[in-house]
């Protein structure tokens, strides 16, 4: 039997996303294995998911004295050293410099609470709840897509969900059903690509 895809996920915070996609493996739901974890916060509390699980979980620190592409050079040299066939952002709140992504070619894939050209960066679930709150919109979504260069939120994408806004909803409601859908998405669209590949390799 083939040895199941390597991925490595990338985090800043609470790691729901990683938790999705860990569930998803552990059920066979989703055919990889997630064989790293890290994150550029300390108090990251997906690193306590990934310990859980039993997955190596990092916390990988930028040094005062390193530059950003210094920084990115050395976490791609570590990852590298993990032979992932994708790397996961899921949450992660640093933009990556070609430094990093150079290594890794049409293998970064990032997920935004928010659809194509729309809301980019952060706090993008706060900004669409304000400006469907001005009349300006009905409705947001999730994208996942790649990561090719340091662009924000903009690389080709491959998947969305809309989410729509409802009159009831509060900032934490919306909040919640965006979550939800970035699980689902997420997990859904990693195994489609996953299924391509092994298709492709025959």
């Amino acid at each position: 039997m083939p040895a199941l895809p390597r991925l490595v996920v990338l985090i800043s915070g609470n790691g729901s996303n990683l938790q999705a996609i860990l569930n998803a493996c552990a059920s066979g739901e989703l055919p990889a294995s997630v064989v790293c974890v890290i994150s550029n916060k300390a108090d990251a509390y997906g690193l306590v998911r990934a310990k859980n699980a039993g997955v190596e979980a990092i916390h990988f620190a930028k040094l005062a004295t390193e530059t950003r592409q210094e920084y990115d050079q050395r976490l791609a040299d570590y990852v590298t050293n993990k032979q992932p066939d994708y790397i996961i952002l899921a949450g992660w709140m640093r933009i990556l410099s070609s430094a990093f992504l150079s290594s890794f070619p049409n293998k970064v894939i990032n997920l935004h609470p928010a659809l194509p050209d729309t809301f980019p960066g952060t706090h993008a679930i706060e900004r669409a709840f304000e400006a469907y709150q001005r009349g300006e919109i009905d409705h947001t979504g999730v994208m996942v897509h790649i990561v090719p260069d340091e662009g924000v939120d903009n690389g080709p994408v491959l998947a969305t969900e809309v989410v729509l806004i409802d009159k009831e909803d509060t900032l934490e409601t919306l909040e919640a059903r965006v979550h939800q859908t970035e699980h689902v998405l997420l997990v859904n669209t990693l195994r489609k690509i996953l299924e391509e590949k092994v298709t492709r390799s025959y």
